[in-house]
C-alpha cells in the first residue's frame, strides 16, 4: 500500500507545510487614515519575509509595520497623502504617481492595506493613466488597479540577497524551513507510481500529458494544471 501524495499532504494544512507563527511580527498593512506624517523609529530584520520591518511612529502615539524602501533611514519622514510628494517610502494613491515612477506594496482594492509587490528588491512601473492604472509587475505582465488603490515609493529594501550563494544544503534548508516552503523538491518522475502520479516507467518520463483538468481529483493534480498553453512559447 502506498502513502500519501505529497500534494495531499500539503493541502492538509498540517503544520510541517506552514510557516511558523513566531517568525511574522505582525500584518504589515497601511493604515486607514491619510493626510499623516510618520517617523522612522526602528528597522529590523523580519524573519517570516525577505524584506526588513520598519516601525513607523505617528504625532498621536499609534505605531505602525512598514515596508521600508531602499535608502530609508532611521529618523526618515514618511507621508500618507493624496498630494504628489515623489519620495521614497511615501505613500500616495496611483491617481497621484507619474508614469514612470517604481512603486511597491500595491493595494488589489481600495483600502485593503496592501497586496502587491512586496519580496525584497522587487518594483512595479506606473505604465499609463485612465479610468484604471496599468501597472507593469514584476512578472512582466500588465495589470490594471483601480485609481484609488495606494502604493509606495521606491523599490522594497533588502534587495541583491540571491546574490550570495548557499554553499551548502543545510544553509538552504534552514532558510527555506523558516518560510514553510516545501524543500528539498523530488521530481515526479524520479518517484515510484505509488509515490506520484508522474512516477514510474522504463526511464524518466511522464508518459501521459503533463496539463490536467481544474476539476481533476486531488491526487491527479499534478504538473500543468488547467494550463491553457505548454511548452516553448
Amino acid at each position: 500500500m502506498g502513502k500519501r501524495l505529497q500534494q495531499q499532504r500539503r493541502g492538509a494544512g498540517k503544520p510541517h507545510y506552514l510557516s511558523p507563527s513566531h517568525l511574522h511580527k505582525g500584518m504589515i498593512r497601511y493604515p486607514t487614515f491619510d493626510d499623516q506624517e510618520g517617523i522612522v523609529k526602528e528597522i529590523s530584520h523580519n524573519p517570516g519575509k525577505t524584506a526588513p520591518l520598519a516601525i513607523i511612529e505617528f504625532d498621536n502615539g499609534k505605531h505602525i509595520p512598514f515596508i521600508p524602501p531602499e535608502g530609508m533611514m532611521i529618523g526618515d519622514k514618511v507621508f500618507f497623502t493624496n498630494q504628489t510628494k515623489l519620495k521614497p517610502g511615501n505613500v500616495l494613491p496611483l491617481s497621484s504617481i507619474p508614469e514612470g515612477t517604481p512603486i511597491y506594496n500595491i493595494e488589489a482594492k481600495p483600502r485593503d492595506g496592501g497586496k502587491f509587490v512586496r519580496s525584497a528588491g522587487n518594483t512595479a512601473t506606473v505604465i499609463s493613466h485612465g479610468e484604471r492604472i496599468v501597472l507593469k509587475l514584476p512578472s512582466g505582465k500588465f495589470k490594471k488597479f483601480h485609481p484609488s488603490c495606494r502604493a509606495t515609493i521606491g523599490i522594497v529594501s533588502g534587495g541583491g540577497r540571491r546574490g550570495k550563494p548557499f554553499l551548502k544544503a543545510g544553509k538552504k534548508y534552514h532558510s527555506v524551513k523558516a518560510k514553510g516552503c516545501r524543500y528539498p523538491i523530488v521530481r515526479g518522475v524520479a518517484m515510484n507510481p505509488v509515490d506520484h502520479p508522474h512516477g514510474g516507467g522504463a526511464h524518466q518520463h511522464v508518459g501521459k500529458p503533463s496539463s490536467v483538468s481544474r476539476r481533476a481529483p486531488p491526487g491527479r493534480k499534478v504538473g500543468n494544471i488547467a494550463a491553457k498553453k505548454t511548452g516553448k512559447r
